[in-house]
């Protein structure tokens, strides 16, 4: 492929994309669906639990809801209370992420009684809400337009039995690498039998090698789903919710989190999402994801439109092997690498710039569908940091981030969600630098996320935070209060509440859940724990779990 000389003219491929289609800003968006205080609430709940004398006074022990180790039985209620409005700002809310699986292919609430002392838990320990994946693999799975919201009702209904919150996410992807894997959720039918027939409705890499975790957004305004495009096809799944959901939004649905990419961030899938919790991924490229017939005519139209057809063939040439020094590459290598030059200017500004024009039609649907409901409305961003001490962060460029040591790729970003008045959810808040460049010298968890946050301050936009894995250690803790303090620092209104990925079994084991309960308490900046035996005797619940030494361990396999 040419490379052009420095003397080509001037571009922006983002406008030759995109100048067509309203990329709508309107200031007069409002921003009541931020997170707002909530009024003062005091929640009764009463729990039964019996002690396992199986175990010494020492051991951490575990209780189930129908475990038989002890004839004693405790009866007590626990408060759940907010001191004032006021106490309540300071701190930020805690929700927990359920489990993939909690609703069945069939529809229905998995594991309905543990998951029901599993929301009494939660709500106890001062958990502000549930995160619940709604998988349109799932809804809208056999024909177009046939919608089973049925499980999702009966979870979203004990939700608010338990006095929980929800956030409802939309996902549009495929969760798991393939039927083998227990958490295997497809992309609906009847759009895998639109595959079959178009197979360019999947990414395709320079190889041929297709991805299906998400419909190529290269095909996002085109009727290739039976007569409606993906975004339509988005948008009619979304209004069908909120018609469906009416009742509770606003009230038990405070958040609605819009999937815009593969594990619902906006980016490509140039690194298969399963491969993302593996530890060699630390030094992986990732693969251009432009090579669909619909990205092919978009990058070809734009080449065309500034003169330079020979730009619009393909992908970079010498972008490396996917395990390979990025400094050894022609295009992402430091000194002089074709990602500095003209047409590596042209070919990443089009490849962004067609990431963020997929955000915008669907932050612009989403607004409009959710309008009134006093519900606030998010999107992800993938934490990819693995590359982020390079130059060229190559690893972030194919994942669609505009991101170098000469670039800032995510404040346009943050700048599109701000339009909507969305709200940037973001991951790795509990990684730490130390730890992982111990695998990966040019890696930066820290680094990637500072940037992020400050990019939301910058546009004033609200923040959710996230973990990566699934740690309980006090570490791990630590550091997500420590970055949500950088975020929040010297901010007067409340911005900021932190998604914990995700419950499980592990989670409840008593010293994981001792841990668990400190940071929700921590977070929260308030003392809302107070149990009360039913003899009528306060006593806080840290203690009365290490009187009885018991941890709530409920069964999830």
């Amino acid at each position: 492929m040419a490379i052009a000389s420095p003397s080509t003219p001037s571009f922006s491929a983002f406008f030759c994309c995109t100048r067509s289609e309203s990329t709508r800003s309107p200031s007069s968006i409002s921003f009541t669906r931020r997170l707002q205080p909530h009024p003062p609430l005091t929640r009764r709940l009463a729990i039964s639990s019996r002690l396992n004398s199986s175990k010494p006074s020492g051991a951490g022990g575990s209780v189930s809801p129908d475990n038989g180790g002890g004839s004693e039985h405790i009866q007590y209620e626990l408060y759940h209370k907010f001191s004032s409005p006021q106490r309540r700002r300071l701190g930020s809310p805690v929700f927990v992420t359920l489990p993939v699986d909690s609703v069945s292919s069939g529809g229905q609430v998995r594991r309905r009684r543990t998951m029901a002392q599993s929301f009494k838990a939660l709500s106890a320990a001062g958990v502000e809400g549930v995160v619940v994946e709604v998988w349109w693999g799932l809804v809208e799975r056999d024909e177009p337009r046939v919608y089973n919201w049925q499980g999702y009702l009966d979870l979203v209904a004990l939700a608010k039995r338990c006095g929980l919150k929800v956030r409802a996410v939309m996902a549009f992807h495929q969760c798991a690498a393939g039927p083998d894997d227990p958490h295997w959720i497809p992309l609906p039918l009847w759009v895998l039998q639109e595959i079959d027939k178009d197979q360019d409705l999947a990414y395709s890499d320079r190889f041929g090698r297709r991805n299906m975790e998400y419909i190529s957004l290269g095909c996002d305004i085109l009727p290739v789903l039976r007569g409606r495009s993906p975004i339509q096809a988005y948008t009619d799944f979304m209004r069908n919710f909120r018609d469906t959901f009416r009742p509770f939004l606003g009230v038990v649905i405070t958040g609605i989190q819009v999937g815009m990419g593969p594990a619902g961030e906006l980016r490509y899938p140039s690194c298969p999402t399963q491969k993302l919790t593996w530890a060699w991924r630390t030094r992986e490229l990732g693969e251009f994801q432009c090579y669909d017939k619909y990205m092919l005519a978009s990058l070809n139209a734009c080449a065309r439109e500034i003169g330079m057809r020979e730009w619009g063939d393909g992908g970079p040439i010498g972008a490396g092997n996917l395990m390979q020094n990025p400094e050894h590459t022609e295009f992402f290598r430091s000194n002089d690498g074709s990602w500095t030059r003209p047409y590596g200017q042209f070919f990443l500004e089009w490849y962004s710039g067609m990431l963020l024009l997929h955000g915008d039609r669907i932050c612009r649907e989403a607004e409009t569908i959710f309008r009134g409901t006093e519900v606030n409305t998010s999107a992800k961003v993938a934490g990819i940091h693995w590359h982020y001490g390079t130059e060229s962060h190559p690893s972030e460029l194919t994942a669609g981030y505009y991101n170098t040591s000469t670039r800032d790729g995510y404040l346009p970003i943050a700048r599109m969600f701000g339009r909507y008045g969305f709200t940037m959810c973001c991951t790795c808040f509990e990684m730490q630098d130390e730890l992982e460049r111990q695998m990966n010298p040019v890696g930066s968890p820290e680094g990637f996320l500072r940037q992020l946050l400050l990019a939301a301050r910058v546009c004033d936009i609200p923040l959710e935070g996230e973990n990566c894995a699934t740690s309980l250690d006090d570490d791990s803790f630590q550091q997500v209060l420590k970055m949500s303090k950088f975020y929040s620092n010297g901010l007067e209104k409340p911005s900021f509440s932190f998604n914990f990925m995700r419950m499980d079994k592990n989670m409840f084991e008593y010293q994981n859940w001792v841990r668990f309960t400190r940071f929700v308490r921590q977070m929260s900046d308030a003392n809302i724990f107070r149990a009360n035996l039913s003899s009528g005797g306060d006593i806080n619940l840290s203690s009365m779990l290490d009187a009885t030494k018991v941890g709530l361990a409920f069964a999830y396999s």
